[in-house]
């Protein structure tokens, strides 16, 4: 089973930049399609980036030009990177596989507060 752990969160002030890393263990992830996902505090889970097993990328509408997805297949690692923060953005990040009919067991997410 594939664990995934994620992390580089934190406290920025709008307009700051934050990498988050997903490492996945367990097995090797080369072959899937990943995204990163946020939950905003009383809200549902949303996918924001997306990337697929060959590097083509996808981005919701609200953080196109800012966040930046990317993978390592040899480190299993995901990154998102996230520049110009907003409050908005505010939220806990988990990554997660793409386009598939199940989910793996999901982390435990790691926290952004964007100050204003």
């Amino acid at each position: 089973q594939v664990q995934l752990v994620e992390s580089g969160g934190g406290l920025v002030q709008a307009g700051g930049s934050l990498l988050l890393s997903c490492a996945a263990s367990g097995r090797s992830l080369r072959l899937e399609n990943m995204g990163w996902y946020r939950q905003p505090p009383g809200k549902q889970r949303e996918l924001v980036a997306a990337i697929t097993f060959i590097g083509s990328t996808n981005y919701a509408d609200s953080v196109k030009g800012r966040f930046t997805i990317s993978r390592d297949n040899a480190k299993n690692t995901v990154y998102l990177q996230m520049n110009s923060l907003k409050p908005e953005d505010t939220a806990v990040y988990y990554c997660n596989v793409h386009s598939r009919r199940t989910f793996e067991p999901w982390g435990q997410g790691t926290l952004v507060t964007v100050s204003s």
